[in-house]
This record gives structure tokens, sequence and C-alpha cells, in this order.
């Protein structure tokens, strides 16, 4: 993968285990085409907005941001794990340039939007070919989640879970991190890291404007915690970051941050290289 790629180009015209997306799925809950899924987006918003940070579906630009890492891949089967699916705008875009024999594991804490990504007619065609699975809970609840626990106590040398050797070559997040704690934030963060293979990239994107908005429209206590989120996020993309993107025709302009997880064949050929000089920007 290089740093063009994050260039924008030409304008495009509550169960914790995890189920799979079967053909039967599709009924008559399946979006239709133009069917209101942004009305359905926005009523969900209002009701839960910490949860969902968004009052639209992410727009082609951002998405195609976001998806990077999966046009750019090794010669063998991938794994992706999705974070925060919403009502699938990445989740259809990753179903289409993934291969059969790639897996993608769709995470959304929503019931309404979870139903709705089951019932995706999309999906269910080409699930199968990916192993898609739709788990409706938090990341935080994934078997895969306690399995990397920080000791290693869960790594697959007898932790016991059956889950420890799930690990993602790609994470494409949607959370809302400025919705959340700074602790909240660092933990996700954090586990994002355990859950990649060495060397795995994860993508997440955060609104532009939005510090000066929520401290007039919070008040400065939220406007603090918003501000330290912020501060979080820029201290992890100076370790991990590898470039970003700005969608300007996103509704509200956004912009998607790169980041690789430390270790693998890149990483162990730049330390050995120029007395361990670092590597260059892809």
């Amino acid at each position: 993968m290089t740093t063009d790629q994050l260039r924008p180009g030409p304008a495009p015209d509550p169960a914790p285990d995890p189920d799979p997306v079967p053909r039967s799925a599709v009924s008559s809950a399946a979006p239709r085409p133009g069917g209101g899924e942004g009305w359905f987006f926005l009523s969900e918003a209002l009701r839960t907005f910490r949860l969902t940070g968004a009052v639209a579906p992410s727009g082609a630009d951002l998405v195609n941001a976001l998806i990077v890492p999966a046009t750019s891949r090794p010669d063998r089967p991938i794994s992706v794990l999705e974070v925060g699916a919403g009502t699938g705008a990445v989740t259809r875009r990753l179903v289409r340039v993934l291969r059969a024999g790639d897996r993608l594991h769709a995470v959304e804490s929503n019931p309404r939007f979870a139903q709705r990504l089951r019932a995706d007619p999309e999906l269910a065609r080409r699930g199968p070919e990916l192993g898609l699975r739709v788990s409706e809970c938090r990341v935080q609840d994934l078997p895969e989640a306690s399995a990397a626990r920080p000791d290693g106590s869960g790594d697959g040398a007898g932790g016991g879970t059956g889950a420890a050797a799930e690990r993602y070559d790609v994470i494409v997040s949607g959370l809302p991190f400025t919705n959340f704690e700074p602790a909240e934030v660092r933990r996700i963060l954090d586990l994002y890291l355990r859950l990649l293979r060495p060397g795995g990239e994860l993508t997440y994107f955060g609104y532009l404007g939005t510090s000066a908005a929520r401290l007039v429209t919070s008040g400065p206590r939220r406007g603090a915690r918003h501000r330290a989120v912020v501060r979080l996020l820029r201290r992890f993309e100076q370790e991990y970051g590898l470039g970003s993107r700005t969608a300007w025709r996103n509704v509200p302009p956004a912009r998607a941050y790169l980041l690789r997880a430390p270790g693998g064949v890149r990483d162990a050929a730049a330390g050995g290289a120029a007395g361990g000089a670092a590597a260059p920007a892809r």
C-alpha cells in the first residue's frame, strides 16, 4: 500500500456470540434501493446518539478511504473486522472488494442496525463466500477480546476460550470516539492492537470541526473531555499512523486515519536497514 491511496481520487459517481448471515436471512426487513435508509439511520442516531455519533451513513469518499487496507493486500486470504457497522455502508463496500476465501466479521451493538445487516440482500448473497459474521455486541464483549488479554493468558496457549486464534489483518472502526470517555477510548485502541496481526492495519475516522461545536453545544466539561480524546488519538496516530485522507463531501466532512500495528515483515526489514532507520512512508 502507498500513501497515494489515501489521497482523494476522482469523485465516485444484546447477543455476544457471532452469528453467521445465511441466505435465508433476507426478508421484508431488507433495505430497498432508495428506500429511506438515511431516515432509518437518522431515527436511530437521534435515539442513541452517544453510540451512533453520526446523523447519516458514511458517504462514498469516506467509505473508500476506510477500506484502503482491504484493497492493498497480501497474496493470500485476509480477515477483516468492522466495528460499528451501522446500516452497512462500509460493509457492503467491503463485500465487493474482498475475495472468496477472505473473512469478514461485522460488529454492531445496536440491535436494529444488526437486524438490518442480517437482512441486507447483498451481504446475504456474498456472505457465504466470505464467511461473513454479524455480532450484535460491543467489540469489548467479543470472545476474541477476552482471549486477547494484555497479560497474554488468552493468547492460544491453553487459554481455553476457543477464539484465541482469531486475529485480523484489517480493522475498520466506525466508533464515535469523541462521544466516549478517554479511558474507554484507550481501552478500545489497545484492544484493536491486540486483535490485529503483526503489521495489520487499522482505519477509523473523525468529523472535522467537532471540538468547537462540542464546546458551544455541550459546555466546558464535555468540551474538555472531547479535547482529551482528541489528544489521545493524536498521540496514537503519531506512534502508529501512516497517513490520513479528508472526505470533504461527506456529511459532515470527515478525516480517515490509517495506522499499522507493530511487527510484521515491513517493520522487521526497516529495523535491520540503515542501523534501524525508520521505514519509508508507504
